[in-house]
């Protein structure tokens, strides 16, 4: 893989972070709400008080100067200020996004893990008994939505067994490995609920993948060479389907953040789909801009993380 082909795919997120930042503040202009109107209604707060704030924060210029304000002070590492928690915006960000990294990471890692196997055997072995048991779980951990199994863990497992804990604890009184330990226990269902819906798509998407790939004349060869069939498929079956595999975990990624909204919320998750649903009852704008774009930045991100794959799947790819 060149370094030409990654450098050409870093300047190619440049135009896209700048079309995503212009469409995310244009609607969130024009969107209802004013952070300020709690502060104007307040009669112990002056006039003159009101409008030098709104003044000093751009509230009342066009469209278009708030936006150049805004993407000069991110560019100089200023995010802004939350007008609700009162402290700067990247401390705010920065204080929730390790947390919605480690569970979405680890919900992915779920997801890869169980559907690579499964898909693979599922496609290798068509209408088997295993395929069909895999299937039928695919097509039963998809349509669940994020929120019912949300539910369904914590009645199970919570209320009912008692061996989780129903709410995600950021101030764990705990030290050194049971620290750990108590950090793994309410980790496992948000992680289980986001892992396994995304992995029974993949599922599908494996298998399918697989059943083009063992038909071409290629995997044909090397079968009548006599090589092992384990070999057949981690060597010439497995590599080829990745490549559309690939395609889809990036493209999916806005549907992870989307699922770690409502999971957060159930498990009381303190990360950074909280602190953007808490941002938006509480019209705080510059919050909701920043965690936006921070998704957005994230999901530009793995879709670079994908080409790059793509480069090292299938080399042909990276000198075209």
């Amino acid at each position: 893989m060149s370094r030409q082909y990654v450098i050409r795919r870093l300047l190619v997120m440049i135009p896209s972070l700048l079309g995503i930042s212009v469409i995310l503040f244009c609607v969130l202009a024009m969107a209802p709400g004013d952070p300020f109107a709690e502060l104007a209604a307040n009669p112990a707060i002056p006039p003159e008080v009101a409008a030098s704030l709104r003044a000093k924060f751009g509230l009342d210029d066009p469209v278009w100067m708030r936006y150049l304000h805004w993407i000069a002070a991110m560019a100089r590492g200023d995010w802004g200020f939350s007008f609700a928690s009162r402290i700067d915006v990247d401390t705010l960000i920065l204080q929730r996004l390790p947390t919605t990294l480690m569970v979405i990471g680890a919900a992915q890692l779920l997801a890869i893990v169980v559907a690579l196997p499964v898909g693979v055997l599922a496609g290798t072995r068509p209408y088997s008994i295993f395929d069909q048991v895999a299937n039928t779980l695919a097509f039963v951990g998809f349509s669940l939505p994020t929120f019912f199994t949300g539910l369904l863990l914590i009645l199970v497992f919570s209320v009912k067994l008692e061996w989780l804990p129903m709410v995600y604890r950021a101030d764990l009184n705990v030290t050194g490995w049971q620290w750990v330990v108590e950090q793994v226990r309410q980790s496992i269902m948000p992680v289980l609920v986001l892992g396994l819906f995304q992995g029974a798509s993949l599922v599908r998407y494996v298998r399918s993948a697989v059943l083009d790939v063992v038909r071409l004349d290629y995997v044909t060869t090397a079968r009548s060479k006599g090589i092992g069939e384990r070999r057949v498929i981690t060597r010439h079956i497995v590599r080829t389907a990745l490549i559309p595999v690939v395609t889809l975990v990036a493209l999916q990624m806005p549907i992870i953040f989307g699922g770690a909204l409502v999971t957060e919320q159930i498990f009381r998750v303190p990360g950074i789909g909280s602190l953007l649903i808490s941002a938006m009852l509480a019209n705080d704008t510059p919050v909701v801009m920043a965690v936006t774009f921070v998704l957005a930045c994230l999901v530009v991100f793995f879709n670079f993380i994908a080409d790059v794959l793509y480069g090292w799947l299938d080399p042909r790819i990276s000198y075209r």
